[in-house]
């Protein structure tokens, strides 16, 4: 499917809809007159392809025009001719770039492919990752929630149900963000980045453990020497330490000693006095023993994930999990045992083969182990990904009924007495939902929302992870470390010189 515009004006936003509306279809949008990228033959292929919506913009118009086989469509974007709301200010000319010819853009071309597919999205005209942002900005405002849920009604087509959805979380955040130190405090994230397979969905950093297994010593190695270096940033002196969490691939991957020496540098070298929560993601069945679990609570961790991601054996097997569903509940048995008291679980919504029945089958059989939250993913489709070519091969059928799996992953939580707490978004998603975090009162996961909101500066440590800093007047800046573990470790002097630019004493 090809978009052409006759000016470099909101290609993302324009793809990102258009890819809403038409998950199936590879979607490119094009300026007029660009040369073509890619081999001769698709360059041809791709020539020969009239443009499904066609934009031009000009100095006191923009007109959108969809050519399908269910006919023309077409939209003047112009004041005279669109609801106040919709408007461009009068002297902003709409062949220039500006916030309010975006939203223009946004809310014409969003009705535009509503009326040509007869479709609404759940999300309306949304598409970033933090929907949940815009009622939080009006909660701390002072605006009610069912306010902030009627404004996404209203201004961005977002449906009842899930406007109500982000409010109701968007308060709950307020709340618990306001526990915190704010631009007072930061948080750590850990990147262990070895599984013993990698999933067929994985987009993260992730290395087979069985072709990195003599070199974990030397990675642990390298993040001693980050930790060293950070604990010197002016940045963080005399800042609080709110949160740490050690995420991957699947940290417990390492052995048990050297989670053991992982959790001693952590102590050594960073103030965890004043640390709430402190996150193990133990995730695979298959990575989990009671002596590395033992060690796991020894030194003081709060919180950790065992992540099934489905209960079917089958689907386990297909995504190249290889461990079976009763090696998770032997797991989630023995962190009891060992006195974990906030356990949560991660399920996949739209894994291949997976209908709601399989959702309802596989949250009854948790809810039968009775965790302290539940993160519910939507399935996030990467392009070129191993899952990509699954697709291809053997149909995109296979992926489906996503929306009555969320409804049944929601009910599953309630029933367990676990109210929404975080919610975000990603390009790709089946089904064009969501990521929600579900949890009983008590247990709600802080950097989850810390990562998520970005109100607090991000330590990251580890190949694969990004550090950020929050600037005043909510500006962020990163520095991301290199994602392959080899060039991770060979180029680690740049790792570090990236974070002493990233948190420099004159931006603290």
């Amino acid at each position: 499917m090809i978009a052409l515009v006759n000016k470099d004006l909101f290609r993302y936003e324009i793809h990102a809809l258009l890819k809403a509306f038409f998950p199936r279809e590879e979607v490119k949008v094009r300026l007029e007159g660009e040369p073509l990228k890619g081999n001769r033959a698709q360059a041809l292929q791709e020539a020969a392809l009239d443009p499904f919506l066609y934009v031009r913009y000009e100095e006191n118009e923009a007109v959108m025009e969809v050519r399908s086989d269910a006919g023309s469509f077409k939209r003047v974007c112009r004041n005279d001719l669109l609801p106040e709301a919709w408007r461009v200010p009068e002297g902003l000319p709409m062949n220039e770039k500006s916030p309010e010819l975006r939203s223009m853009v946004k809310h014409v071309l969003y009705d535009l492919l509503k009326e040509v597919t007869g479709r609404e999205l759940p999300w309306g005209e949304l598409i970033g990752i933090r929907p949940t942002k815009i009622a939080r900005d009006l909660i701390a405002a002072g605006e009610a929630p069912s306010a902030a849920a009627a404004y996404m009604e209203e201004t961005y087509s977002v449906s009842g149900e899930k406007a109500v959805l982000a409010s109701e979380i968007a308060e709950r955040e307020h709340r618990l963000l306001s526990q915190l130190h704010g631009r007072d405090g930061y948080s750590i994230y850990i990147g262990i980045p070895f599984c013993p397979t990698t999933c067929l969905y994985c987009s993260f950093p992730s290395f087979a453990l069985h072709a990195w297994k003599e070199e974990t010593d030397r990675y642990l190695d390298a993040l001693e020497a980050e930790m060293q270096a950070a604990v010197r940033l002016p940045y963080l002196q005399g800042k609080y330490l709110d949160t740490v969490y050690i995420g991957g691939g699947t940290p417990t991957t390492l052995e048990a000693p050297q989670l053991a020496r992982l959790f001693g540098m952590i102590r050594k070298y960073f103030p965890m006095e004043t640390c709430l929560e402190f996150t193990v993601e133990a995730g695979r069945a298959d990575s989990i023993t009671a002596e590395k679990l033992r060690v796991i609570r020894e030194a003081g961790v709060t919180r950790i994930s065992i992540n099934p991601q489905t209960m079917r054996d089958e689907t386990l097997r297909l995504i190249g999990r290889r461990h079976t569903s009763a090696q998770v509940e032997e797991a989630f048995a023995m962190a009891r045992e060992e006195g974990f008291d906030n356990i949560n679980m991660d399920i996949i919504l739209g894994l291949p083969g997976e209908d709601s029945s399989d959702v309802r089958y596989t949250t009854e059989r948790i809810r039968q182990l009775g965790p302290d939250s539940l993160t519910v993913h939507t399935l996030a489709i990467k392009r070129g990904s191993r899952l990509q070519k699954w697709i291809e091969e053997n149909g995109y059928e296979s992926l489906k009924d996503t929306e009555a799996g969320m409804e049944a992953a929601a009910q599953a939580a309630a029933q367990m007495g676990m109210l929404p707490y975080y919610l975000y978004r990603q390009k790709n998603m089946t089904g064009n939902l969501e990521n929600t975090g579900y949890a009983v009162p008590g247990k709600f996961g802080i950097y989850n929302i810390l990562i998520m909101e970005e109100v607090q500066s991000i330590l990251a440590l580890g190949a694969g992870s990004i550090s950020k800093v929050l600037h005043g007047g909510g500006r962020i800046e990163r520095a991301d470390n290199c994602k392959d573990v080899r060039t991770y470790l060979e180029t680690l002097p740049e790792m570090i010189r990236r974070k002493e630019v990233l948190f420099r004493a004159d931006e603290a």
